[in-house]
């Protein structure tokens, strides 16, 4: 190599240090929240925005392989971590619900939230993480850039609530229960299982809005709601089905097993002691009409509502405070 050549050779090699050196104090002063993870899956940058999302200064983190702990209480890889060992195939198992493929093929990005043990709160974080090849297509480093969109996602989850939660008495809404409804039946399709419906009206109830006004009766079925809900297991629903009106799925329920459940809960709304006047017991009471059905094809859960709306006419005929069978005189 001649002079001429060698200093020219230098002087590139000066330029590239120096633009290497600028890009990574760009990345450090990025106000984006942003780590690299090199070929062996140690930290080499941590910068000032990610210091601040997570609380943890990048002396702890450069040089480690502890990243995970900044955003985790239990070991899980970071979408880095799946970049870099080409795990791109567990992205639902780690980010389920929230995962989504990059624009390119080796680009991943995803959402999830993240417990931030050092900063002491949950944060609901967008990420993105692109592998960084040398020039012979070696990959040398994966980069990851983070979102902190948790005032986004609890505006959603508010939405979400809105459109499904009824707000009186915070149980599931009409809307809620028709979905829910649908998606037991045709589980109970799949599954061959029963699906018990209850159907729970407050009895008396406009005697005891002329008595007490409309903040009492908003009142009294917040109470009774209460008490249906705390007779439910982990994936029974109960809903508010309309007015004074209540509706409880039972997924995997016998009829028996259903009449059980009546009746603990007509038994724990009059110990609510609620007065009502206009009842013959001078409390508040429910009548409940209980249905059961075997999904079957060519059918759809309309008719199992139709049967425990039945039973709840037939138990308010008999004189209300009870609950009623299909096929049955109730008890």
């Amino acid at each position: 190599m001649n002079g001429t050549n060698k200093i020219h050779h230098l002087t590139e090699a000066s330029q590239a240090n120096q633009q290497h050196g600028f890009a990574l104090k760009m990345m450090e002063l990025l106000v984006i929240p942003t780590f690299v993870v090199d070929i062996d899956g140690k930290v080499i940058i941590w910068n000032l925005a990610c210091e601040r999302l997570t609380g943890v200064p990048a002396w702890e983190m450069l040089g480690t392989s502890d990243h995970w702990k900044s955003f985790y209480h239990e070991q899980r890889p970071t979408l880095a971590d799946l970049v870099l060992q080409g795990r791109s195939g567990e992205l639902q198992l780690h980010y389920q619900r929230h995962a989504r493929r990059g624009d390119t093929e080796h680009k991943l990005c995803a959402e999830n939230w993240c417990d931030m043990p050092r900063v002491g709160r949950r944060r609901y974080l967008a990420a993105d993480a692109s592998p960084i090849f040398d020039n012979d297509g070696k990959l040398v480093a994966v980069v990851e850039t983070l979102r902190d969109v948790t005032d986004e996602k609890s505006a959603q989850v508010a939405l979400e609530q809105l459109a499904t939660r009824d707000g009186l008495t915070g149980l599931a809404n009409r809307r809620c229960f028709d979905d829910t409804l649908q998606a037991e039946w045709q589980r109970a399709l799949r599954q061959r299982q029963p699906l018990s419906l209850l159907m729970v009206d407050v009895d008396n109830f406009k005697q005891y809005n002329d008595a007490y006004g409309h903040l009492g009766g908003d009142q009294c079925l917040q109470r009774i709601a209460g008490a249906v809900s705390s007779e439910m297991r982990a994936n029974d629903l109960v809903a508010r089905y309309g007015g004074e009106e209540f509706a409880v799925i039972l997924p995997n329920q016998s009829l028996k097993g259903a009449a059980i459940v009546a009746e603990r809960i007509r038994c724990r709304v009059e110990r609510l002691h609620l007065p009502n006047l206009g009842s013959k017991q001078h409390v508040v009471t429910v009548s409940i009409g209980a249905a059961t059905a075997l999904a079957a094809p060519d059918t759809d859960p309309s008719q199992l509502v139709a049967t425990a709306d039945s039973a709840l006419y037939r138990a308010k005929h008999m004189g209300r405070n009870r609950i009623s069978l299909p096929g049955t005189d109730g008890g």
